[in-house]
């Protein structure tokens, strides 16, 4: 019976070290979803998602130039990243009453950026997997709401 409980203890032990090394080893690469953009420069993916959000209801308060940022610090960057800003004002303050911790996630940001490959990329959180890691009222806005808006603005931006 002892070597039972041994064996099983063993066994547990190696599932749990398992799923751990596995969580740690997926979790990056399902947080960030990335896209590749129809668009061949960066400035025009960005130019479109800025219209794509704005026709679906949300606002783009700006596009930063990330090359630009960095190099005010005396370092320069060969490949162009930008970051294409967006907000839905309804969806921050029902996440925000609830919630205002969350508030450094906020706006929300796609990455524009390009590939070693020579093509353009368009990163971003993973709304839905986030809002099911936060739960309660942040899972109802971000897993349904966002990532429902979300996929709609990049219909049409990226390739299929």
């Amino acid at each position: 019976m002892k070597n039972k409980i041994v064996v099983f203890m063993a066994g547990v032990l190696t599932g749990g070290v398992f799923f751990v090394l596995s969580v740690y080893a997926f979790m990056p690469s399902l947080m960030i979803s990335v896209h590749e953009s129809r668009y061949v420069t960066v400035d025009e993916t960005c130019e479109q998602l800025q219209k794509s959000v704005e026709l679906n209801g949300w606002v783009s308060p700006g596009i930063r130039d990330m090359n630009a940022s960095i190099a005010k610090s005396g370092v320069e960057m060969s490949r162009k990243v930008r970051l294409v800003e967006l907000c839905k004002g309804t969806y921050a303050r029902d996440v925000l009453t609830t919630n205002p911790e969350v508030s450094t996630l906020m706006p929300c940001a796609w990455g524009v950026y390009e590939g070693d490959n020579g093509k353009v990329y368009i990163s971003g959180m993973n709304m839905g997997l986030m809002g099911k890691i936060f739960g309660g009222n942040i899972a109802k806005v971000m897993s349904l709401s966002v990532a429902q808006d979300e996929n709609k603005m990049l219909e049409n931006i990226i390739k299929k």
